[in-house]
């Protein structure tokens, strides 16, 4: 059953609020806009400060008052700290940072110049200091790098009813809190306690009756897309990090695997543009060209590739004005069917479900598909092109050059990802350009070939 919902009153206030506060930067004219600001969640200043260019998005971070910025700059884009903190000094970004959690305040120092970094870390005070250098030790795309301090840890020979006694002493639990972790004498991880199984349980049980000992710490040096993986996989809210030692360091929760999940979309969808997914949409447009221009260099070679394998065949091109017309179609059908099948590998291996027992059937079905699609299509083409140009030789020629061409297309959309990863190269993003290279490359070669053969 489908129905409508009616935007709540707040949502509308909210909505009208944001496009106040975007037309006022837009026009230029300085008016006061605290009113508009108040009526917005630090989420929703984070959405405008990323969405505006880098003129009107210093003029709105220079409204806010520091304590606010430490609510505002947690949910911005990490590719825009930078242009938000970049001029403070170490003093003045420690205090942003001062009522920011660990693990974020960690993530937005590592998005900042060393010496910068080195400034603001010797700006706090001890205690909050030595919780971000213990994150710092570890690379921001690891579970240490993604996990925050601020955990609660129980001893398993205490009964419940010490542990509720104990949680109600807090003014509040850490966020997204659905247990607590148990620990031994020497603080290593040996169990969980779900909320849910403490509130319905007898209080006179012990931690260690009802713990659960099943569940798997995950180690500080776990990549972030295996620790993804891991939450999607088992459908957790929260997971423990443990060192080697087993020794517990802290927390992911759901909200940062989220983020992990959106970046690595967006490294999906823009790799095959040849773009960086940490690139500010609103950057300077010579850093835009500049990172730009590396792939269009790149893709300008491939070009001049695919052109030398037609100027081998220019005496044939010449006698047979026609093989310059369809040329395009061979390589573009080529292009697609490889595109559609690069495009399926690379998802399933990001989600880990391709292995080297499963690749070979894999690629045995994406050939398999590209041969059919490969005579259907050829079949059509050659009816068309036999009509048109009103020869039946050319219609086979570039009948039996799709066919060729989509085998190749299908066969290398399938094995590049897992040769590029082999290399240390990114399939997302050098996968389309070299796919495009070898269906332009066989197309052309497969098309005019061939002609040159008959028309001899």
């Amino acid at each position: 059953m489908s129905h409508i919902e009616e935007t709540s009153p707040h949502s509308s206030e909210r909505l009208s609020a944001v496009t106040q506060i975007k037309e006022i930067l837009e026009s230029g004219i300085h008016q006061d806009i605290g009113s508009l600001i108040e009526d917005l969640r630090p989420e929703d200043l984070a959405d405008i400060l990323e969405s505006s260019p880098p003129t009107q998005r210093s003029e709105l971070w220079a409204l806010f008052e520091e304590d606010y910025q430490s609510d505002i700059i947690q949910h911005v884009d990490e590719d825009i700290v930078q242009s938000l903190l970049g001029d403070k000094s170490g003093e003045e970004i420690a205090t942003v940072l001062e009522n920011v959690d660990d693990d974020n305040s960690a993530d937005i120092l590592q998005q900042l110049p060393a010496d910068l970094t080195q400034d603001a870390l010797d700006a706090m005070d001890a205690q909050d200091r030595a919780r971000v250098e213990k994150l710092l030790l570890y690379p921001e795309d690891t579970a240490g790098g993604m996990m925050d301090t601020d955990t609660i840890s129980l001893r398993p020979d205490i009964t419940l009813d010490v542990v509720l006694r104990y949680l109600r002493r807090h003014q509040e639990l850490p966020p997204m809190t659905d247990s607590v972790y148990v620990v031994n004498a020497s603080d290593e991880f040996v169990g969980v306690l779900p909320l849910s199984t403490l509130l319905v349980s007898d209080p006179g049980l012990t931690v260690r009756e009802m713990m659960v000992t099943e569940t798997k710490a995950l180690g500080a040096e776990m990549s972030e897309h295996d620790v993804a993986a891991t939450f999607e996989r088992y459908d957790l809210v929260s997971a423990p990090v443990v060192d080697e030692h087993n020794k517990l360091l802290g927390r992911i929760t759901i909200d940062d695997v989220v983020d992990v999940i959106i970046d690595e979309a967006d490294h999906s969808i823009l790799g095959m543009a040849g773009l960086a997914e940490a690139e500010d949409t609103f950057a300077p447009i010579w850093r835009t060209a500049r990172s730009r221009a590396i792939w269009l260099g790149a893709n300008l070679i491939t070009a001049f590739i695919a052109a030398s394998v037609i100027d081998l065949f220019k005496d044939t091109i010449e006698k047979v004005v026609a093989l310059a017309v369809l040329m395009p179609i061979v390589a573009s059908m080529g292009g697609v069917a490889g595109s559609q099948t690069l495009t399926l590998v690379i998802r399933n291996m990001v989600q880990d479900e391709l292995f080297q027992n499963n690749l070979a059937w894999l690629t045995r079905r994406e050939v398999a598909v590209g041969l059919i699609n490969g005579c259907l299509w050829a079949l059509i083409v050659a009816i068309a092109a036999s009509l048109v140009f009103q020869d039946t030789q050319l219609g086979l020629i570039i009948a039996a050059a799709l066919v060729i061409n989509l085998f190749v297309a299908a066969l290398s959309g399938a094995l590049l990802p897992s040769f590029l990863r082999s290399i240390g190269a990114d399939p997302a993003i050098a996968g389309t350009v070299v796919l495009t290279t070898i269906t332009d490359v066989v197309g052309f070669l497969s098309f005019l070939g061939l002609a040159t053969i008959f028309y001899a």
